[in-house]
């Protein structure tokens, strides 16, 4: 039996991933994409001053080291930029109202938002995770607080960034993060 002549291969436009559309971007925009990730002018202007990178790798250990050379006024700015965290709609109003005190109590303490990275957690079990971190780091003296707060920061940038850069589409359909405590579920924010 014979065959008549192949078809060429079809090709696949050689669309770029989110990483090369970041390396490629002008500097405004991937400033503004950073600022999503953490909310220190300095830091992203340090992260996108090094463009181009690599890999996500890369990035992400420029990204790390950056976030460890805030100053404490930086570090005040990415805390400003930071909010309550989300909680399920079908969370009962009772833990809104503890989540609130705890909060509160912890804003009163250290000057500054509760920031925590949550990762992977469940978000049926984020509720007390996020309670148990608030009592447990109310404990802490300021400085000690200073420290956590500065690599909680540190992680909630790192997973931000890694989300945009690691999805499907160009990172400027990704929306910013809401919350301090989620990294994994981008959605419109402030």
């Amino acid at each position: 039996m014979t065959r008549g002549p192949t078809l060429p291969a079809h090709r696949l436009p050689n669309l770029p991933n989110p990483l090369d559309a970041f390396n490629a971007a002008p500097a405004d925009e991937a400033r503004a994409l950073l600022l999503h990730c953490l909310r220190s002018l300095r830091w992203s202007h340090r992260v996108a001053d090094h463009r181009p990178y690599p890999d996500l790798d890369s990035l992400l250990a420029a990204a790390d080291e950056a976030a460890y050379d805030l100053s404490p006024a930086d570090m005040a700015e990415a805390l400003a930029g930071e909010s309550l965290p989300e909680l399920p709609e079908d969370t009962y109003s009772a833990a809104h109202m503890a989540l609130s005190a705890a909060q509160a109590a912890y804003e009163a303490r250290f000057g500054h938002a509760f920031v925590i990275y949550l990762g992977d957690t469940h978000p049926d079990e984020s509720l007390d995770r996020i309670l148990e971190a608030i009592r447990s780091r109310l404990t802490n003296d300021p400085e000690e607080e200073r420290v956590i707060a500065a690599d909680e920061l540190r992680r909630l940038a790192r997973g931000r960034l890694g989300t945009y850069l690691r999805g499907a589409g160009q990172y400027r359909s990704a929306a910013p993060p809401r919350g301090a405590t989620s990294p994994n579920a981008p959605a419109p924010g402030k």
